[in-house]
């Protein structure tokens, strides 16, 4: 399984909008461009996938910008990557192979699979929460 940019940044930019679209207020695409340095034009596209998904609304006019619409804790970075267009890793279609090609192809879809499998598990939810976590204030007394 291969994460590109395009699946990255989806994921960069599904955890701003859970953690500044407060109150249901719109976060701007420049907004997220400047915290996380995604090229503005790139990250409307994907948007516009992620909205296309319902897990993502637009929000007209002077105040506008991005909500997320759905929780958090109901998207995998799984949801994520299929949504955007993960590809895998070695897929080499109809083309021969020798019997090494054939067996370390074979552990190339092991890896895709145990990629597969970890990023199912992990919540949109549970990366957000350790962002947070990390980015608290330490009290000492």
């Amino acid at each position: 399984m291969v994460i590109n940019a395009a699946v990255h940044y989806a994921c960069l930019a599904m955890m701003d909008l859970a953690m500044h679209s407060n109150d249901g207020q719109p976060v701007r695409t420049s907004e997220i461009t400047s915290r996380h340095d995604i090229p503005g034009p790139y990250l409307v596209q994907i948007l516009r996938t992620l909205k296309s998904t319902g897990w993502v609304r637009a929000v007209r006019g002077s105040q506008g910008g991005y909500v997320l619409a759905v929780d958090p804790d109901s998207i995998t970075l799984l949801d994520i990557a299929e949504a955007i267009g993960c590809t895998e890793s070695t897929d080499r279609g109809d083309q021969p192979m020798s019997d090494a090609q054939h067996a370390l192809q074979r552990r190339w879809n092991e890896a895709s699979e145990e990629s597969r499998k970890r990023l199912a598990r992990v919540r949109l939810g549970d990366v957000v929460r350790e962002c947070q976590d990390v980015a608290a204030p330490m009290f000492y007394i």
